[in-house]
């Protein structure tokens, strides 16, 4: 029998019934029997989604840190030295000096006994033990022995290691499919990871997961493939202007802007005028201008907000808007983030006196430092 993912909505409960319809199951069974079995599946079906739904939240407070969860309940009270926003439901910690995970749940699902841990991606987390780097499954079990000086996670099937002062690649045996070779290379993201070579004078170009270099090192700047495009600069930092490409190689939008930024929720940030003076807005993936340049610091949309700064002033403040440009969180906030799971980690007032708190997508203090 397949196995159905249990955190996906109600597709997989329609897909276990029709498994049982398609295989006879159901065939010598009476109406409320059915009845009862799928009630049964859909009510488990719908425990383990609203367990696997928790996301938890770092926190700290008087040094220590902890969790909350998205409605700013505290799931883990402020124990740990450090404490790191996680993924597939494990949370990177620090206790007595060794890292290890907590689960969603608030529980230590893997002893701090590491001295370096990355996050848990297709299942894996690279961590270290002294010199010797390793991947681990979700038990803490050592599942692979890497002979690198440092691991990445796990993207696509592949993850980069660090030899020396040359990156590559392997898979999940644990073979070198593209031995270290690069001066610098990146994640695998939409098939395709942007690297540079290591001879002199190199510029970027992205390869495929043979190894095979899909898109010529062209580029004197790139980011990795989102939405099906990638920013890319022609030109020096300070003259240069970035446009996006589509993995043909082709550009879509020609390089005009004095920097780009990858599409996230459909847009992409984009800046016209320097570094200092510039301001900020937002473009389609047709090169349409959704929001005119008008921000002096702006970050990417995430979960259908935006957080921007209000003018140039040092002491301005962060605000968040919607794809129409609306402020729909006044200009409040010292420090901003991104929405993530529903909230986003925000702080009012200045660093010494100032407080540190998540909001909801309304703009409601969920938690606050105490």
């Amino acid at each position: 029998m397949p196995t159905f993912s249990l955190c996906t909505g109600q597709k997989p409960i329609l897909f276990y019934i029709g498994y049982l319809i398609s295989q006879n199951k159901y065939r010598t069974l009476s109406k409320h029997a059915i009845m009862r079995t799928s009630l049964t599946v859909i009510l488990f079906c719908f425990i383990s989604m609203g367990i696997c739904a928790q996301t938890l939240f770092p926190f700290q407070s008087g040094g220590k840190y902890g969790f909350v969860n998205a409605s700013g309940k505290v799931v883990v009270n402020a124990q740990y030295q450090f404490a790191e926003s996680g993924s597939e439901g494990l949370y990177a910690v620090k206790l007595s000096g060794k890292r290890g995970f907590v689960s969603s749940e608030g529980k230590q699902a893997i002893a701090c006994t590491f001295d370096e841990v990355g996050k848990f991606s297709e299942g894996l987390a690279p961590v270290r033990e002294g010199k010797q780097w390793y991947y681990i499954d979700k038990t803490g079990k050592k599942v692979i022995t890497v002979d690198c000086d440092f691991a990445y996670r796990f993207c696509q099937g592949m993850a980069r290691i660090q030899k020396g002062n040359k990156l590559g690649y392997i898979d999940k045996s644990g073979k070198a499919v593209i031995p270290p070779q690069y001066e610098m290379a990146f994640d695998f993201s939409e098939g395709l990871a942007r690297v540079k070579p290591a001879q002199k004078g190199s510029k970027w170009g992205f390869i495929a997961k043979d190894g095979d270099m899909a898109i010529k090192p062209l580029f004197d700047d790139c980011f990795d493939f989102r939405e099906g495009r990638a920013n890319v600069r022609i030109g020096n930092e300070a003259t240069g202007k970035w446009g996006f490409i589509e993995k043909s190689g082709k550009f879509a939008i020609e390089p005009k802007y004095d920097k780009a930024f990858f599409f996230s929720d459909g847009m992409a940030l984009v800046r016209q005028g320097d570094f200092k003076t510039g301001k900020f807005g937002y473009i389609s993936k047709s090169g349409e201008i959704t929001i005119p340049a008008q921000f002096f610091g702006a970050y990417h949309f995430h979960e259908g907000l935006a957080c921007v700064k209000q003018d140039a002033d040092k002491n301005s403040k962060w605000g968040f808007i919607d794809k129409t440009g609306k402020v729909v969180i006044a200009y409040q906030f010292e420090f901003p983030s991104d929405f993530e799971g529903g909230i986003a980690y925000v702080r009012k007032g200045a660093l010494k006196n100032g407080k540190n708190m998540y909001i909801s997508h309304k703009g409601e203090v969920v938690w606050t430092e105490p």
